[in-house]
């Protein structure tokens, strides 16, 4: 066999598996047909978060007042913002090309697709090789899918790809989709003066939230001036003008909505469009590639990873499958606690949420104990002007371990791995109240949320009897 390890994509699943790999002794080639770093870091997790602290920059400004500083009128440019994310994205994606050759990693830049199980063809610039390999990893992630209905295709219509390089802010914006990315880009654009409207099928935003922060999260963005507009199915798409009428429907009948752009933010599909997987034996349908608790397709020594293989797509669940998949088909023991993962929602407030929220317990006839603790009553949140949100942490009834822990409020993105560890380690109430934290700090509100789950919050009044 020519190398020890191919992996087909570059993402953050691909590009750490490769590097563990190396540091585990193999003889690693990753394919990439664009740039290393995938959709995260080009196209998603990264750009995103650079516009959101433009977003969040041009927020704090409108509230300088209450800080007492008087700046008059601002403006804000959409260009300069832009540069400036390319900017970020170069430095990390330059970054990660110089992690793959630190560790000596071969990096072709091409489509791959099988040959065999053990064979890939790889077509670059130059014309097309053969590769192979004792083990073949496949990362290549999943793309958006459109809903099938008339005039999706039309102008006007875009993918969060093509929205997070506008050069000017559209006046009138319409989100498909009220999931992580559909809701993140509405508080994005809102924040920077566009009138958008969210279009979601389900009943509520971002369905896989604890409902109180979901509900919660809905009062904040339409106070923030976001339409949004639940149990609404999209119906059509017409040109009209310069713009679009979007035409949707729900129990009050159909209404048609008139936009410069509608995003469309409405799910992802995986992407195994030209791997020739038939040609390796490899088992998958549309959901993705069918793998058991290693990773292993129906092919030996094939894998597949993140994105392609269902399930929850997370650019750090990528990262953890590739790392843990490669240590495992070294002979390593190693696993992936999903019951722990967080998962963080750029909004305004952030979001971030690890573990069960309460409807999961009550599906699991789980008896549990909940406490909360308030923003609004925690001493840093207040100086920072940022007192809006809570923290709720669920923990089971008898071992008082820590099972849940929801945050809505300022920097929930960070704290939130208070509550992943506690759950990862099977920590109690009893363990974290053990704790000590320092004063004043956000992390305080999570202390308090655990305490409250056996009424010994100091800052929370106490539960009428």
């Amino acid at each position: 066999m020519d190398r020890d390890l191919v992996i087909i994509g570059g993402g953050p699943g691909g590009y750490e598996a490769a590097i563990r790999g190396a540091q585990l002794g193999k003889t690693v080639t990753l394919i990439e047909q664009d740039r290393v770093g995938g959709t995260c870091l080009n196209r998603g997790c990264i750009p995103t978060k650079a516009l959101y602290k433009n977003a969040e920059t041009v927020n704090s400004l409108k509230k300088m007042i209450e800080f007492g500083v008087s700046l008059g009128e601002f403006t804000f440019d959409m260009s300069t913002a832009q540069k400036r994310k390319d900017e970020v994205v170069n430095k990390l994606v330059s970054g990660v090309d110089q992690l793959l050759k630190g560790n000596n990693i071969e990096v072709i830049n091409g489509k791959a697709s099988f040959k065999s199980s053990k064979a890939v063809q790889v077509t670059t610039g130059s014309g097309t090789e053969e590769i192979t390999a004792d083990n073949i990893i496949i990362a290549t992630g999943s793309s958006t899918s459109l809903v099938p209905v008339p005039g999706i295709h039309l102008n006007g219509v875009i993918s969060s790809d093509e929205i997070l390089n506008f050069e000017e802010v559209p006046k009138r914006l319409a989100v498909l989709g009220g999931g992580v990315v559909g809701v993140e880009l509405a508080s994005i654009f809102a924040s920077f003066g566009s009138e958008v409207t969210i279009i979601e099928f389900m009943p509520k935003i971002l369905f896989r939230l604890d409902d109180e922060l979901s509900k919660k999260l809905t009062v904040y963005l339409k106070k923030q001036g976001i339409k949004i507009m639940t149990g609404t199915g999209l119906k059509e798409v017409q040109q009209s003008g310069d713009g679009l009428i979007v035409i949707v429907e729900n129990e009050k009948g159909k209404t048609e909505l008139k936009c410069d752009y509608l995003l469309s933010a409405a799910g992802r599909k995986p992407n195994t469009d030209g791997l020739n997987l038939e040609a390796a034996g490899i088992e998958y349908d549309k959901k993705g590639i069918k793998v058991d608790e290693n990773y292993k397709t129906s092919a030996e020594g094939v894998y597949a990873i993140g994105d392609v293989i269902g399930g929850t797509m997370l650019a750090h669940i990528s990262s953890e499958e590739g790392k843990v998949c490669v240590e495992k088909l070294c002979g390593h023991n190693a696993d992936v606690n999903y019951n722990a993962v967080p998962s963080c929602i750029f909004t305004f407030p952030e979001v971030a949420t690890s573990g069960m929220t309460e409807d999961e317990a009550k599906a699991n006839n789980i008896e549990y104990l909940a406490g909360k603790s308030m923003f609004g009553a925690n001493g840093k949140a207040l100086t920072m002007g940022e007192g809006e949100g809570f923290v709720k942490v669920l923990a089971e009834k008898e071992s008082h371990k820590i099972i849940g822990v929801h945050i809505m409020g300022p920097h929930a993105s960070d704290i939130i791995h208070d509550g992943s560890m506690a759950i990862r380690n099977q920590l109690t109430i009893e363990n974290i109240k053990e704790s000590v934290f320092a004063h004043p700090t956000l992390s305080e509100v999570f202390y308090e949320a655990v305490c409250s789950c056996v009424g010994e919050a100091i800052h929370s009044m106490p539960k009428k009897k």
